[in-house]
């Protein structure tokens, strides 16, 4: 199938790039003799998970039970559910366990724990349970000194449900220099092995200390003490990534395509069939040092043009305008013609989509991958 026959808006992925995104982040981790937990919540899809594990299965992180009950039914049996526990959700994790998945929970209150704790007792099951700790006040979690913590963990321990702790430094998202990178992730490092130094001092086993966030798993400098690392967005990048330099703009390997449908000269303005409902209302770049408003804009061949942004949109519609207010639009731009966008925050926009379009180093369409969303 020729491109130009693929109805637009759709996604597409530069295979290539998602390759040596997956390889550049491996040969960091295994430099440093650690595993790597992929969060699959930003790519949801079979194929795109089995080419992370070069064809096979491996240990993932997932953020909803539907993405669980998915990846357990192909093989994937040694998974994080990384979104605190709700007590409803318990049956639904039994059922998973009984099937035979190895599937941990964390947890980051002391009525969470008792939920746990009770419910286990109750149907005679054993949840492995995972406390989360806050390393540094930007996400969910205890405090890493705090009673609570040792209290929670000590509740679990004592039904034999304790497995580990887990950390995600939110904080790096807005870190811009390599040396604040390089500091955060030190400090998620050092702030696990502090709390499991803690746990082992009132005879509590801490075999899990699972850390990790995209900025932080590229620029950890020792990882001693950590028996996993987990990132997720790292297989596409995006703009929010390439602004605090995690990756280049030539890294990011998923765009949205889209067709110009009006040209407006006399307001400076490209109109184009990819609204919000195909980038998303993600604006994770408005704070940060360039604002791409809704993506950042390509040609059709994938080379920037050069300070054109989506810069607002409704829910099939998109009006890019330059940065800069110029509106002097390029001559080339046609109603008819094809561009593509780059998406502030992949996840986000990847949920807008139920498949992907893979092209390969040759711009020749390869693979179509299917992918999934929601939560039941």
């Amino acid at each position: 199938m020729p491109w130009n026959a693929i109805e637009t808006p759709y996604l597409r992925v530069d295979q290539p790039r998602f390759d040596n995104n997956i390889q550049r982040l491996n040969c960091h981790l295994n430099a440093l003799n650690t595993p790597l937990r992929p969060h699959v919540k930003t790519v949801k899809s079979l194929p795109a998970v089995k080419a992370i594990f070069n064809g096979g299965t491996g240990p993932i992180t997932v953020s909803t039970l539907k993405e669980a009950d998915f990846f357990a039914q192909h093989g994937f049996d040694d998974q994080i559910y990384a979104v605190g526990i709700a007590e409803n959700k318990l049956p639904h994790v039994k059922r998973l366990i009984e099937q035979g998945i190895d599937l941990k929970i964390i947890l980051e209150s002391e009525t969470q724990a008792c939920n746990v704790v009770e419910f286990c007792r109750l149907h005679d099951v054993v949840i492995p349970t995972l406390v989360e700790v806050d390393c540094d006040g930007s996400r969910a979690g205890l405090t890493p000194d705090s009673q609570a913590l040792m209290a929670v963990s000590q509740l679990l321990a004592d039904a034999q449900l304790f497995k580990g702790v887990l950390l995600h430094a939110g904080g790096s998202y807005g870190c811009s220099t390599r040396a604040e990178k390089v500091a955060a992730a030190e400090n998620e490092r050092a702030t696990a092995v502090r709390v499991k130094d803690q746990l082992a001092g009132v005879d509590i086993a801490c075999p899990i200390v699972s850390i990790g966030s995209t900025p932080t798993a590229h620029f950890a400098q020792d990882l001693s003490g950590v028996t996993e690392v987990r990132a997720g967005v790292y297989v596409f990048f995006d703009l929010v990534m390439a602004n605090i330099n995690v990756c280049s703009l030539d890294d990011i390997a998923l765009s949205v395509v889209t067709t110009v449908i009006g040209v407006k000269p006399e307001k400076g303005w490209i109109l184009i069939d990819a609204g919000w409902m195909a980038l998303s209302r993600d604006r994770g770049t408005a704070h940060q040092a360039i604002d791409y408003g809704y993506g950042m804009v390509l040609d059709a061949a994938g080379r920037p043009l050069d300070g054109w942004v989506v810069e607002s949109t409704s829910q099939e519609h998109g009006i890019i305008k330059h940065r800069a207010g110029l509106t002097d639009i390029p001559s080339d731009i046609q109603v008819g013609d094809q561009l593509r966008i780059l998406p502030n925050h992949a996840c986000a926009t990847a949920s807008q989509f139920d498949k992907y379009y893979v092209s390969n180093a040759e711009d020749e369409l390869i693979d179509e991958w299917p992918r999934f969303n929601y939560w039941t």
